[in-house]
């Protein structure tokens, strides 16, 4: 079945592939999308299986399309921060963010510097 973002009812329920299909990302990305909040929640069938609405989906992207000068300056901050010295633990803690979401903020602004390992206890 094609699906088409126009002939969609607001109430349907979406797979998690149909989902990425529509966006043009990976259900992988979509999975990340949804648990950095970038996405609502996806709804879990009877079954246990993961369905997001058309309507919540369509809203959230075309909040995030929008220029979000206040998301854009934390970028930079944090990625200034992280050039400065600071481990990604410590920009992510000053923003208030976990480590994978300030993880990939900073793969968005600036190279990453390899981990040192941590020495043994």
């Amino acid at each position: 079945m094609s699906l088409s973002p126009s002939d969609l009812p607001d109430d349907r329920l979406l797979k998690p592939y149909e989902v990425a299909r529509l966006l043009g990302i990976s259900v992988t990305q979509l999975a990340a999308w949804a648990r950095d909040g970038k996405l609502p929640a996806a709804v879990k069938t009877p079954g246990g299986h993961r369905r997001f609405r058309w309507a919540d989906v369509r809203d959230a992207v075309t909040r995030k399309s929008v220029h979000d000068p206040e998301r854009e300056q934390l970028e930079i901050d944090a990625a200034r921060l992280y050039n400065q010295g600071w481990s990604i633990r410590q920009v992510a803690e000053k923003f208030d963010c976990s480590y994978g979401a300030m993880r990939r903020i900073l793969l968005k602004r600036t190279i990453l510097r390899p981990r040192t390992p941590r020495p043994p206890i």
